[in-house]
């Protein structure tokens, strides 16, 4: 009977002793599934932080992307403005180099000259006009008002600019009331505006608008008003004074270059 209870409790001794074993084998696969499957969230995360970084970086790459295009688009739209002032300045110039501009009638009261052998009518344009040297003063020695204002405009055809401000400036000493006095402010405005002097040249373009209004170069003396404003930084003022060359002068030439300087206006002011 005591070798019974013996057997029993030697039993019960080694169950008891069995049953932490199997939890402690148990707990330990669960914290090793704990483990593998931390494992497995890190690297996912780790993935995912390589995608944010990845990421970060197309995006820093883009933004110098668009910067470099906006500084790219800035210096397309100023050289695009540089060169159409160019351009306007070159045009001017053709336009003194190929033709001489229209020359006013003979006022009924001048003197008659002598009259000269029969000549082909372009003659009176093409001959050679006399060489004058020396400085502005030696407009006073022609005592011809046609020879004084051609002295001056074929400085201006040869592209010396303030040589033919200040011969421009004596002929309208001289001749203030002259029939080319209208051209000579107009030639006068131009020398300034094609050495940058915009203030100066918008002086003179006004005084002929307010001078002679309706001459032929009014609608070209508006239009450089414009210009002239323009390129005083003027924008505004500029975009008035272009839009009231293409209303009062519709189909001209003037109102076809006040057009496009106006397109260009609006799209500068759009991109800003």
């Amino acid at each position: 009977m005591r070798i019974g209870i013996t057997l029993m409790l030697v039993v019960a001794a080694a169950l008891a002793a069995a049953a932490p074993a199997h939890a402690q084998r148990q707990s330990l696969a669960d914290r090793v599934g704990a483990l593998e499957q931390q494992m497995y969230n890190n690297s996912a995360n780790q993935d995912l932080l390589n995608q944010i970084n990845q990421l970060r970086q197309q995006v820093t790459s883009l933004q110098a992307s668009i910067e470099q295009l906006q500084h790219d688009n800035a210096q397309l739209k100023q050289s695009a403005q540089d060169q159409y002032l160019d351009l306007d300045s070159r045009l001017n110039r053709l336009e003194g180099g190929n033709a001489a501009p229209a020359l006013p009638p003979v006022p009924a009261s001048a003197p008659k000259a002598a009259p000269a052998p029969a000549k082909p009518a372009a003659a009176a344009t093409s001959e050679r006009p006399p060489s004058v040297h020396g400085d502005a003063g030696s407009l006073a020695a022609t005592g011809d008002e046609r020879t004084s204002y051609n002295v001056a405009f074929d400085s201006l055809k040869a592209g010396k600019y303030d040589d033919s401000a200040q011969l421009f400036l004596s002929f309208l000493q001289l001749y203030p009331n002259g029939v080319y006095a209208p051209n000579a402010l107009y030639w006068l405005g131009e020398s300034y505006y094609a050495t940058r002097n915009f203030p100066m040249a918008e002086t003179q373009f006004r005084e002929l608008l307010s001078r002679y209004p309706t001459h032929d170069k009014a609608a070209g003396g508006l239009l450089k008003v414009g210009l002239s404003q323009y390129g005083e930084g003027k924008v505004d003022q500029a975009q008035q004074t272009l839009e009231t060359v293409v209303a009062q002068y519709p189909g001209s030439d003037a109102a076809r270059t006040a057009q496009d300087r106006l397109q260009s206006i609006r799209l500068g002011k759009q991109i800003r």
